[in-house]
């Protein structure tokens, strides 16, 4: 499978050279942060500089904030720290920052809006508009404009919180802002309220003083080149992101949880269409369409459309753009999980590979256009909120409930592959056409696990497999399938479709569901190689003869891999010496597990330097 352990002689080399790496600044973090991570420089007339924020600073007039460094007490234009990011960017005045720059916010909470320090010009009556201006662009993609928490560079374990009070619009601007990178930042509120809300959580819209809460986490149009990471938005009063126009957005490691009406909204007023490649990778989208308690940060008044609320985990408005979605979940939103219905534009495309959607109120997967999905566990529980304690009124089954749907456009080709379906909707699989389809289309399916359950809205009969009735001819190929539980089937929809057999899952029921495969299952060595993708749902390699479903059943780990990509290597030791120094290193990078991250280490991890799953 691998190759032997390599001598120690060589391992100490190795050990040596990443120690000059890290010396050199060249950790796992500069490898991996792309345009985040850049030199930083003094400032001068042809070079950004980098500002500081932080509780202790002081005013624009008292420090020039160029210095990381508390507010001696007396004194101005000190070197020393700004006290609020309203400082850098204050709300109805131009921005002390320039394109280019850094602004590094201080581990502290942060109040965004009327009565903010540097809000002088704000005033109650408006208070929604005392907002910060938008964030200047960056001169080019390789020289954005940043503002970041403390931590970013060494896993970002305790981000800044910029919390709105008496209801600003939205907290970070991105009007018009390119090259531009967010990260390490905590967007909230301190209020469980919910605009509009029609079940007792409305929000105070009328009269000051308002409250703590904010519409808004981040808006933004007319964007391109912007990079968020390591966010979590939540608890704001309607949406998590607000955004439209987008060219060119990279999502990693953003968390959009808990906002009253929706996670990522994409319709914003004068069109909305996207362009470019729009990459979302470990994005986790959840409990939209509920308030969040403060400060207990629990689901609370969860409400849909017939309700007067909304609901959608992500929506946009008619868009292009080529949409990579990987390693996310979307997961107990209020309507629809993941809704790219409105994905229609000439030349858009959706890829969704390692993603996990469930307990949404609607439907799980919502698509439109040439489409491929692989490796998704999609468990349509879409009756999830009837009957919870923090349920005020959602529409059960939104859609019908069917756990993947599918919308093609004349032409039009989806695949879905190596997936794992279950659903208490009316179907798994719906597919329709927009347009005047000519019979070209297709829904390849391929290695994927079908378990139907008791339909929630019709108790008398089970989930259909697939259901199509808008195409000239049936777009449905399926094939090394295992089927069970659903209605009207057998007969076998493929020839080596396996039908009306246990499909050998640790759990199949859809409250307590893991796609997980049982040493009995019949999944196990029953796919093919053919389009198949090489890893699984953990990112672990499949063999030549891959087992269906998301799951491989016994696929290759190393003891030494730590990032799991199934090979050990620099970037494996580049992760553990980066993690060496670090106060709160990540537990991945203790090898050993004696709670310390030190040259042992990065000596384990050496030793097995060249180990990969074949």
């Amino acid at each position: 499978m691998a190759m032997k352990s390599m001598p120690w002689g060589v391992v100490a080399a190795m050990v040596l050279a990443a120690l000059v790496l890290l010396m050199m600044g060249a950790g796992a973090g500069d490898t991996f942060r792309g345009v985040i991570q850049r030199s930083e420089r003094a400032p001068s007339a042809q070079s950004p500089a980098t500002y500081y924020v932080r509780p202790d600073g002081g005013s624009a007039t008292q420090c020039t904030g160029l210095v990381d460094a508390a507010y001696p007490g007396s004194g101005t234009a000190q070197p020393c720290a700004w006290d609020h990011p309203f400082r850098a960017l204050p709300p109805g005045s131009t921005p002390r920052i320039s394109g280019g720059d850094t602004l590094i916010v201080g581990a502290g909470s942060y109040r965004m809006g009327y009565g903010a320090p540097g809000a002088d010009t704000c005033d109650a009556a408006g208070a929604f508009d005392c907002t910060m201006p938008p964030v200047p662009s960056g001169p080019g993609p390789a020289t954005p404009t940043r503002i970041l928490g403390q931590g970013w560079e060494s896993g970002c374990t305790n981000p800044p919180e910029l919390w709105g009070a008496e209801r600003p619009w939205y907290l970070l601007n991105l009007t018009g802002s390119s090259n531009v990178a967010l990260a390490c930042l905590e967007v909230t509120d301190h209020s469980g309220c919910v605009e509009f809300h029609t079940g007792g959580l409305a929000c105070e819209r009328d009269t000051p003083p308002y409250g703590d809460w904010a519409a808004t986490g981040i808006y933004a149009e007319d964007s391109t080149n912007v990079r968020l990471q390591d966010l979590n938005i939540h608890g704001l009063a309607a949406a998590g992101i607000h955004a439209g126009r987008l060219t060119d957005w990279t999502v990693e490691n953003v968390r959009i949880a808990g906002n009253g009406w929706v996670g990522w909204d994409g319709d914003i007023d004068g069109g909305d269409s996207n362009a470019g490649t729009l990459l979302f990778r470990r994005w986790t989208v959840e409990w939209n369409g509920c308030g969040e308690t403060y400060p207990g940060q629990q689901p609370t008044g969860c409400w849909g459309q017939t309700a007067g609320g909304y609901g959608d985990g992500v929506g946009t408005g008619a868009t292009g753009g080529h949409w990579i979605i990987e390693d996310s979940t979307f997961s107990h939103n209020t309507s629809d999980g993941l809704d790219l219905l409105y994905a229609r534009l000439a030349g858009s495309s959706i890829e969704i590979r390692r993603t996990l959607a469930e307990g949404n109120a609607g439907n799980q997967l919502k698509t439109n256009g040439p489409t491929l999905i692989e490796n998704a566990i999609v468990v349509g529980n879409c009756g999830f909120f009837d009957g919870q304690p923090f349920t005020s009124s959602v529409d059960n089954c939104r859609a019908a409930g069917n756990a993947l749907s599918l919308a093609l456009q004349p032409g039009d080709q989806v695949t879905v592959t190596n997936s794992t379906l279950t659903s208490e909707g009316d179907c798994l699989v719906l597919a329709e056409c927009e347009g005047t389809c000519n019979g070209s289309e297709s829904v390849r399916l391929r290695n994927n696990i079908f378990v139907g359950q008791t339909d929630f809205l019709q108790p008398f009969e089970n989930s259909c497999l697939v259901y199509q009735e808008t195409f000239p001819a049936d777009p449905f190929d399926s094939d090394f399938s295992v089927i069970t539980a659903t209605k009207g089937t057998p007969p076998c929809p493929g020839p080596h479709d396996l039908c009306d057999v246990s499909p050998g899952l640790v759990n199949s029921t859809t409250d307590a569901f893991d796609a997980h495969l049982l040493a009995s299952s019949p999944a196990i060595d029953a796919g093919t190689g053919v389009g198949a993708p090489s890893d699984d749902f953990d990112g672990r390699l499949r063999d030549t003869v891959p087992d269906i479903g998301a799951y491989e059943y016994g696929a290759c780990t190393l003891s030494q891999d730590v990032n799991g990509d199934g090979e050990v290597n620099a970037v494996d030791i580049q992760l553990v010496t980066s993690a060496w120094l670090t106060s709160a290193p990540p537990a991945s990078a203790d090898r050993d597990g004696d709670g310390d991250v030190d040259v042992v280490d990065i000596m384990l991890v050496a030793a097995e330097w060249g180990e990969r799953c074949l």
